[in-house]
């Protein structure tokens, strides 16, 4: 989750620098539209479980785009040796992304209570999601 504020620095750091891998979607004129990126959820003896962030532009949002990133991004994660991939905070009111991530095989395994604060819905919880790999 990251600050809709967030500085271009900081956002390259987030999303290009820190990450072991990035990926980006892009349109048949070559636009970007979609991108993800991998990394060890935890340093050293928990860097076998991987996290991914995602992110879908507007334009592209409904098309299963979502879901090919997820797909990828397994694949990615196996091919560079990862047994798990877990989610930190999917928010509990973005039903779209919860409903995808269980029917990709994800489980809850947790709950935050309040663990996001919504411009709208004031404090919702957030679900720690995994799948194996």
């Amino acid at each position: 989750m990251f600050d809709p504020n967030i500085s271009k620095g900081e956002a390259y750091k987030a999303w290009i620098t820190t990450p072991k891998k990035t990926f980006v979607a892009v349109d048949t004129n070559d636009n970007p539209i979609a991108t993800y990126y991998l990394k060890p959820n935890q340093p050293t003896l928990g860097a076998h479980i991987c996290n991914c962030g995602y992110i879908v532009s507007k334009s592209a949002r409904g098309k299963g785009i979502a879901r090919l990133l997820c797909e990828h991004s397994q694949i990615q994660a196996k091919e560079m040796g990862f047994r798990g991939m877990q989610f930190n905070a999917v928010v509990s009111t973005n039903t779209v992304a919860v409903n995808l991530w269980l029917s990709l095989g994800f489980e809850k395994v947790g709950v935050i209570p309040g663990g996001f604060y919504s411009s709208g819905s004031g404090y919702v919880d957030t679900y720690v999601m995994f799948k194996n790999l």
